[in-house]
């Protein structure tokens, strides 16, 4: 409920009671301004105020704007008067009435004389309207007319110049003696002669029909005997003039030749759409599935000694290939005894008997049944030479299916009905391996060595499904004895028989197998010779993982760099001094630039990384030519870390530095400072000193192998001489790249002024071989090309403040009231400030009035609407109270 309403105020009796006269003339609505001061010559504006009546105005002001907009608040719609006139002032009322009539009978003119053709001529015939003359004539065709032309008829002319009657007369009057000649026959009716008349038109229709066919036919019959002698008026030519005179064929135009090129455009065909990368996966396990249930059939069928079992659609072939790897062929040859049960409807089988001949091994002999060894040795000789071509034949054949399998995807989609002619050629596949069976039954015993070779070729079959490796030691297990390629095969094969969409915990077992990879591949780096080949086959299956699950991969490698960190940290700490990292450490830290971005500002993976290659190029000493090939391999690493950031590693320039320090033989004068792990002179200052100028003759560029850093054999002094030329080789292409990196610095001069110094005084050019001579005079050549000039460092120009006073400031005050500024700008800058104030005080004086206007209106609104609840809730009070006494009294009426 709202509150009680105020009392009107006196503004609001005078607005309503008086004029604007009475009220100047009422001294109480009147007030007076006072001023303090009377200054002669200023006009007086306000000197005398009618509150009463501004505050009248300014509330009608507001119930006409802000009213308003308050009750149309959140509404739409709108209704607009777009009558003539209406918001024009100027026009009288009366002009506006009568322009809008006309207006409104020029539309409605205009809209009746759309269709309307000589609206106001109407045409008669003898007193009747032609329109509702011609609504029954009979239309008069060419097929119509009487072959007696120019005669005129008693009931033609009755009909066309009988008064207006038209046909309607002279069929009253054919009726009429029909009637007088039949006797007592009732008249026709309008609606009879107008269904008499459109059967007779539909009559005449059917006949020109039958005439139409008939000509038609007559026209085809005379098109034939037309052929049949248009041969005999042709005239041939003999066909010499044929020779002579070939014919010249109508040259196309632009238009026909531009048709034609349309017809044979490509057009386009809806595609299929893109698949996810769980349907891809679904599809490459099933793939691998079916391609292992076609070599365990084709093994079957060829061999014969596979036991196959099916149990609800899954091949079990594992523990037959394993028996033939290993050669134990112990209880192949008594068959077990399959039962059968009653429900069975054998749809599971493989071959309906099992009384093949199997070939079983014992006792390091092969036992074949009941056949005799002269048989053996006679048909061993001729059919082993036949069976290794077909055992080679059929290994290079498995190794190029499986390069199909997995190249021929993108080969399948391209053809959308590779299914169907999939389905033909394993039909085709099936009979053949029929027809090699039976070719192949006459056939005696196999030797040992073919049997031998069969055992070959059971080792390297690579089933197409793999269980993932549970641990390190299944991993090993799973890839030792394989080639490089087939092991990458078994990675991969693993890798999409356990993709993460296809089971709950493939996605763990993934992860596991991402982190028993890197320790393979630290094992295979490892071994003597370490197996690179090995490991480059591995990086692609590495990097797929990576990409699939990137904060397991970091992981895995963060925990490899934090402990071999640590072990450097340690060693440090009890030696003083550590080795150079070694090959399976160098071989993770490429990895970690092919598997992880290197050019971020700050990686999780890749910014330990470089940490620890700073460190490891501080902090390794180098005393040998193996420790320093391991720096120049830590050097390229970070040379390929910062290709793309360009990021400036001082650590790189001093090995470098010292790099080419170790192959000055004067080290007397050096003109530069020597960093460590680096030392002037001593022992290990020597290492890439040649020990005779001659090797330079013989020595030809090569690159640095990997295996340098874990055993460098060097037996004679050419043998060393060449390793130290193909060290300082790699170090003057890495200085010659990191000047690329680094020629947009500022200080580019000032870091490679050691290189500089090293290389124009201490290693000249004619001291090193030819290949050498080249990069040496690229180096000073990008090193000196370009100088920048620096300015000295100056400090900023500014006026000295002055010290602060404790003088007073005296300011003389001419005009009191006035506000007096320095320049014109400020004067401005104070009118306006000023001017803003007074602005910004009247708006919020005027949005509190209009807050107190809106609250005023809502209350009084709330106050209407509890009125009028009153009032209905006590009318219906009132009903209801009648109803009760009505009820009552006619309830007292009954009792008595």
């Amino acid at each position: 409920m709202g509150k009680a309403p105020k009392k009107r105020n006196l503004a609001d009796k005078v607005r309503k009671a008086k004029t604007s006269t009475e009220i100047k003339n009422n001294p109480f609505e009147v007030k007076i301004n006072r001023k303090k001061f009377d200054i002669l010559g200023r006009k007086a504006k306000h000197d005398v105020g009618l509150p009463g009546v501004s505050r009248s105005k300014a509330i009608n002001k507001r119930k006409e704007t802000l009213l308003k907009e308050y009750r149309l608040k959140n509404k739409s719609n709108k209704f607009v008067d777009r009558r003539f006139g209406e918001y024009d002032s100027k026009m009288a009322p009366e002009d506006k009435i009568l322009q809008r009539f006309a207006m409104e009978r020029q539309r409605v003119h205009e809209k009746k004389d759309v269709y309307n053709l000589n609206e106001e001529e109407e045409l008669t015939h003898y007193g009747q309207s032609l329109a509702e003359m011609e609504k029954f004539n009979d239309i008069v065709n060419s097929d119509d007319e009487s072959e007696e032309k120019g005669l005129l008829s008693a009931e033609l002319t009755a009909s066309h110049f009988g008064g207006g009657g038209g046909l309607l007369r002279k069929k009253a009057s054919v009726e009429q003696q029909q009637d007088t000649e039949e006797g007592s026959q009732r008249s026709k009716t309008r609606q009879e002669l107008i269904e008499e008349l459109i059967q007779k038109s539909k009559q005449e229709k059917r006949e020109r029909q039958v005439q139409k066919e008939e000509a038609q036919e007559l026209t085809e019959k005379l098109d034939q005997d037309w052929k049949s002698i248009q041969a005999l008026m042709i005239k041939k030519t003999p066909k010499a003039e044929h020779v002579d005179k070939p014919e010249e064929k109508p040259k196309l135009e632009e238009y026909d030749m531009m048709v034609r090129e349309l017809g044979f455009d490509m057009k386009a065909q809806p595609s299929e759409r893109m698949k996810t990368a769980e349907e891809l996966a679904k599809e490459e396990n099933e793939k691998l599935q079916k391609l292992e249930v076609m070599i365990i059939t084709s093994c079957f069928l060829c061999l014969g000694s596979v036991q196959v079992l099916v149990f609800t659609g899954c091949v079990v072939f594992q523990a037959d290939r394993l028996r033939r790897m290993k050669g134990d062929e112990g209880g192949a040859g008594t068959q077990s005894q399959i039962h059968i049960s009653a429900d069975d409807l054998n749809d599971g089988f493989v071959l309906d008997k099992h009384d093949k001949k199997t070939l079983a091994y014992q006792d390091g002999k092969w036992n074949i049944g009941e056949e005799s060894e002269e048989d053996k040795e006679d048909d061993g000789e001729g059919e082993s030479g036949e069976e290794d071509g077909e055992e080679e034949g059929s290994e290079d054949g498995e190794e190029d299916d499986e390069e199909e399998e997995e190249e021929g995807s993108s080969e399948e989609e391209e053809d959308g009905h590779s299914d169907l002619d999939s389905e033909h050629e394993s039909d085709n596949e099936e009979k053949n391996q029929e027809d090699e069976e039976a070719r192949t039954k006459p056939k005696k015993s196999l030797t040992k060595e073919e049997m031998k070779a069969q055992q070959e070729a059971a080792k390297a079959e690579l089933p197409y499904t793999f269980a993932a490796p549970e641990s390190y030691s299944d991993l090993v297990d799973l890839l030792c004895g394989h080639t490089p390629d087939n092991q990458r095969l078994i990675v991969a094969r693993t890798q999409k028989s356990n993709h993460p969409s296809l089971a709950a915990g493939n996605k763990l077992k993934l992860q596991k197998l991402f982190g028993f990879l890197l320790e393979y591949v630290g094992e295979l780096a490892t071994r003597t010779p370490p197996e690179l080949p090995t490991i480059d086959k591995l990086i692609p299956e590495l990097y797929a993982l990576c990409q699939m699950f990137p904060e397991a991969a970091c992981q895995a490698m963060q925990n490899i760099l934090r402990d071999a960190a640590h072990s450097m940290e340690e060693v440090l700490e009890v030696k003083g001094h550590v080795a150079f990292p070694t090959l399976d450490m160098l071989i993770y830290l490429k990895v970690t630039a092919l598997l992880f971005p290197t050019s971020d500002f700050r990686h999780p993976v890749t910014t330990p990384a470089l940490l620890y290659i700073s460190q490891a190029l501080t902090r390794c000493p180098v005393r040998s030519l193996s420790d320093l090939t391991s720096g120049l391999m830590l050097c390229c690493l970070a040379v390929e870390y910062a290709s793309f950031s360009k990021r400036f590693l001082p650590e790189l320039i001093n090995f470098l530095t010292g790099t080419l320090h170790l192959a000055v033989q004067d080290k007397s004068l050096l003109g530069y400072k020597v960093v460590p792990p680096f030392r002037p002179t001593g022992k290990y200052s020597d290492l890439l000193v040649l020990s005779t100028s001659e090797s330079c003759k013989t020595w030809s560029k090569k690159s640095l192998p990997l295996c340098a850093t874990q055993h460098l054999e060097l037996r004679t002094d050419l043998e060393r001489d060449h390793h130290r030329l193909t060290c300082l080789s790699v170090c003057f292409d890495l200085v010659e790249r990191c000047c690329q990196l680094y020629k947009d610095l500022a200080s580019f001069t000032h870091i490679f002024q050691p290189i500089r110094i090293v290389l124009s005084k201490h290693l000249p050019s004619q001291t090193l071989p030819g290949s050498l001579q080249e990069l040496h005079s690229n180096i000073l050549t990008a090193i000196s090309s370009s100088p920048l000039p620096h300015t000295r460092l100056v400090f900023e120009k500014k006026k000295p403040i002055p010290l602060k006073l404790l003088t007073p400031k005296i300011v003389e005050v001419l005009d009191y009231g006035k506000k007096h500024g320095g320049t014109r700008e400020e004067r401005e800058k104070e009118r306006l400030k000023h001017k803003y104030k007074k602005e910004f005080k009247g708006a919020l004086r005027e949005i509190r009035k209009d807050s107190r206007f809106l609250a005023r209106e809502k209350l009084n609104e709330t106050m209407k609407r509890d009125a009028e609840r009153k009032r209905k809730v006590k009318e219906l009070f009132g009903s209801l109270a009648t109803q009760e006494g009505e009820w009552k009294a006619l309830k007292r009426k009954k009792k008595k």
